[in-house]
């Protein structure tokens, strides 16, 4: 299957906001506000864990939420390679601090989302630092498997360039050998995703026994982030259930 890229580079109507939490540069989100009688979605942006993709890339992801009516954030994080920790103390830094920093734009439920790398963040940050307030976790294409995507060579050994070493010596990294999370998971993976395969979210399902998996046939890697495709509505639904 050939993947259809276009959502990264479409065009979106410019964000409301953006907000900070620390010194560094990527300590920032960009910020959608919808109602506040809903849930604060969180979105936390993909591109195996490379600095050449940041938050600006899901823009016409997070409008789509928005038009739900969600409040929706896209924090940045710093993507170095070869010093993972880098990017998971800055995602578990954004998770504790844009529920408060949003305070009075959502309910005080919190759903995480991730696509790609970045739902292996939020898979990893479920279990080992999971946001004030969340309900739940909602994996899109997410990489929730290292010592697989190692093997799978997934992103051209981007598993290794990400840790700087093998996975197997970073289980504290990996989501399938973390305790499972005390919330919901829900799990959005493409059948025909020929980036991500769809293998990496049936690990962590066999794993993480409350985790609900929906495999959406004909579907490719960037489908599950972009409301031009029927993909869509499973992602929306996705929020939807958030308890």
């Amino acid at each position: 299957m050939v993947e259809d890229e276009s959502v990264l580079e479409r065009g979106a109507r410019g964000i409301d906001d953006v907000v900070r939490w620390g010194n560094r540069d990527d300590d920032v989100a960009d910020v959608r506000y919808g109602r506040s009688d809903l849930p604060l979605v969180v979105l936390i942006h993909g591109g195996f864990w490379r600095p050449a993709y940041d938050r600006v890339h899901v823009r016409a992801t997070t409008e789509a939420l928005a038009s739900e009516g969600f409040t929706v954030a896209a924090p940045e994080y710093r993507r170095i390679l070869g010093d993972p920790d880098a990017t998971t103390d800055d995602v578990a830094a954004a998770l504790a601090a844009l529920p408060g920093l949003l305070d009075g734009r959502h309910d005080g439920r919190v759903v995480v989302f991730g696509h790609s790398a970045g739902g292996h963040l939020a898979l990893w940050a479920a279990s080992a630092a999971p946001a004030p307030g969340l309900v739940l976790t909602v994996s899109l294409g997410g990489v929730a498997d290292l010592r697989l995507a190692e093997a799978q060579h997934l992103g051209d050994g981007a598993t290794t360039a990400f840790l700087g070493g093998p996975a197997e010596a970073r289980p504290d990294l990996d989501p399938v050998r973390l305790a499972p999370p005390a919330t919901p998971v829900a799990l959005v993976h493409g059948a025909d995703d020929a980036i991500v395969p769809s293998s990496q979210a049936r690990a962590y399902a066999d794993v993480v026994p409350h985790a609900r998996l929906t495999v959406v046939a004909g579907t490719g890697h960037f489908a599950v982030i972009d409301p031009l495709t029927d993909a869509w509505a499973a992602v929306v639904g996705a929020v939807r259930s958030a308890p």
